[in-house]
């Protein structure tokens, strides 16, 4: 066993990769740091591992097809063709196999003909089919090492799930001293709360997967269950998937998938082009456009039409929030421009029309349309050409209609996004200026244009993370600009990742009304005699914390009308170990 673990530990090189096969019904993973891992939920286990699982049925097949299967059994276990996850092991081949794995690593099992001194491989973990009377979900061995290796600490965890539990900490914290021969133990609390998660609003628009938690850690613990100390240690933990239906920023989602529809068209050559959203075509909408201004003296009148059409819209939004989200009041010509095609161009020769239309009247004179100072784009160069009565020749053809919407699109995005830092952060000049600066990276026109537009798909994801935040948790000012910070260093080192979790340290204080009066999802107490991997771990929780298994839930006709405390499943894992030693 420890041969085949090595070779493959050499050959991945910490690469999370495909299983490979160990005898005729075991399959071996090797998890990175950083990767998901199934101990996740029990353990907070980040670090490189092993994993061991049953064959799948069909690579047990397709392994050893010498041993022909009954066609009845065959049909019959793979008939509903579904993906059924891990697959967990017995729990006496589960221990077979962590024995193996501590005789391959011990020194004084000289009969093996092992050659030593051995290499110390990373833990390794067996997931257990629960079919011995503790229901043991999981067992795992971990080397011990100093200059060589000294020993093994052995873990048993079992899981179980019921509407009751009882267990008292006295307890708990004299069987892990009588386990281990110690006068003192020390115990850590942790709690986890679950501050936001998006659901389904209806049948048709699916949940996001935007969730906000708060995890809390203490020490020492007075009870299980204990509500956690203003003295403890605080974390919030954002996910928040693009496109969150109950969020404001709808608008510019809609503005930011227009904008990549045309950056994949200048990149491929082909565009799916999205429905429109205006009754009129472009064409119409741009020939009022530049009507309404060739009649108008004042060219702010049509800006503030359309600001007044997207607060309607976002009426029901928190007025101290509504205010940043809404279309800005100084648009300008390309970006009201922008507005009014990205929500009713349906196809390329809708592309080549408007802009015709647009050039036409530059010449003329028709028009004398105010910018933006600062904008680099093909059309802008035109309008300021247009001032001084001479234009360059521009030929509306191949990707030169796409690539001017593009740029007025980019334009408009990034002025949008930076209008948000500064009336959020005006009131602090100072720390508006190191945002500004930090934000320099996202804005700037220096780079290729499909690298300006993928920065700018990082910037709104910063968006809807800080807008969630304020529309969930209404942090506080300080703690806002914290999490500001935190976004931008990550995204200026880092590609787009809506999977990612942002951490942020809080005082409890400041959170306190968030949680004291709601129930954990996950409660957790952790006792130890002063040896960081020997230790006992009582966990509760209201998901099961185990992939490999299934557990009975209630429908809703279990529940009581109220859907009372009492008749929720309840899941609670306990972590034991053992530490043996070679030496």
């Amino acid at each position: 066993l420890n041969i085949r673990i090595l070779e493959f530990d050499e050959e991945k090189k910490g690469i999370h990769n495909d299983p490979f096969i160990y005898e005729a019904d075991v399959q071996v993973q090797l998890i990175s740091k950083g990767q998901p891992n199934p101990l996740k939920n029990i353990l907070d286990e980040n670090d490189v591992v092993f994993i061991m699982e049953k064959l799948p049925l069909e690579k047990e097949e397709t392994s050893h097809v010498e041993e022909p299967q009954c066609e009845e059994t065959a049909i019959s276990d793979l008939s509903t063709g579904e993906n059924v996850g891990p697959l967990a092991l017995p729990v006496g081949r589960a221990r077979q196999l962590i024995g193996l794995y501590t005789m391959a690593h011990n020194p004084n099992m000289t009969h093996l003909k092992i050659h030593h001194p051995v290499t110390a491989l990373p833990p390794l973990w067996v997931r257990c089919d629960s079919s011995d009377p503790e229901g043991t979900c999981w067992l795992g061995a971990e080397l011990v090492t100093t200059n060589s290796i000294a020993g093994i600490v052995l873990y048993t965890v079992s899981c179980k799930a019921d509407k009751t539990y009882s267990v008292n900490l006295e307890d708990l914290k004299s069987s892990h001293k009588k386990r281990h021969h110690l006068s003192i133990v020390t115990t850590r609390g942790f709690a986890q709360y679950e501050l936001f998660k998006s659901t389904a609003l209806d049948d048709t628009l699916a949940a996001s997967q935007t969730t906000i938690t708060l995890d809390i850690s203490w020490s020492p613990v007075d009870e299980i269950l204990q509500s956690p100390p203003l003295s403890s240690t605080a974390a919030l933990n954002l996910k928040v998937e693009s496109g969150e239906p109950r969020g404001p920023l709808n608008h510019l989602q809609r503005e930011l998938k227009f904008l990549l529809v045309l950056a994949d068209g200048l990149r491929t050559g082909v565009s799916e082009w999205p429905e429109p959203l205006e009754v009129k075509s472009a064409v119409e909408l741009v020939q009022e456009f530049l009507n309404d201004l060739n009649k108008l003296d004042e060219f702010g009148d049509s800006t503030k039409k359309d600001t007044e059409i997207v607060k309607h819209d976002s009426a029901a939004v928190d007025r101290s929030i509504e205010c940043l989200f809404t279309v800005r009041g100084d648009l300008d010509f390309a970006e009201q421009l922008w507005f009014k095609m990205s929500g009713s161009v349906v196809s390329y020769q809708d592309l080549v029309k408007c802009f015709t239309l647009i050039i036409q009247s530059l010449q003329r004179g028709d028009i004398q349309p105010w910018l933006h100072s600062g904008s680099n784009s093909l059309l802008s160069k035109l309008i300021h050409q247009s001032y001084h009565g001479t234009m360059d020749t521009v030929t509306l053809s191949g990707t030169i209609p796409v690539k001017m919407l593009l740029e007025i699109g980019l334009d408009k995005l990034k002025k949008d996004f930076i209008s948000f830092f500064i009336g959020e952060f005006l009131s602090q000049l100072k720390k508006l200026k190191s945002t500004s600066q930090s934000s320099e990276y996202f804005i700037t026109p220096s780079v290729d244009i499909q690298e300006q537009v993928y920065r700018v798909q990082k910037l709104h994801h910063i968006l809807e993370i800080l807008v969630s935040c304020m529309l969930f948790i209404k942090p506080q000012h300080e703690l806002l600009f914290a999490l500001t910070q935190s976004c931008i260093k990550y995204y200026r080192q880092n590609p787009l990742d809506e999977q990612h979790v942002f951490q942020l340290p809080v005082r409890p204080a400041a959170v306190k009304n968030l949680y004291q009066s709601e129930k954990p999802q996950k409660w957790k107490v952790e006792i130890s005699g002063g040896q960081k991997k020997v230790k006992t771990v009582w966990q509760l929780s209201d998901s099961a914390p185990v992939d490999h298994l299934s557990f009975h839930k209630p429908d809703v006709s279990e529940l009581t009308l109220n859907g009372s405390l009492e008749e929720r499943i309840f899941f609670t894992n306990l972590v034991t170990c053992s530490q043996v030693h070679f030496k």
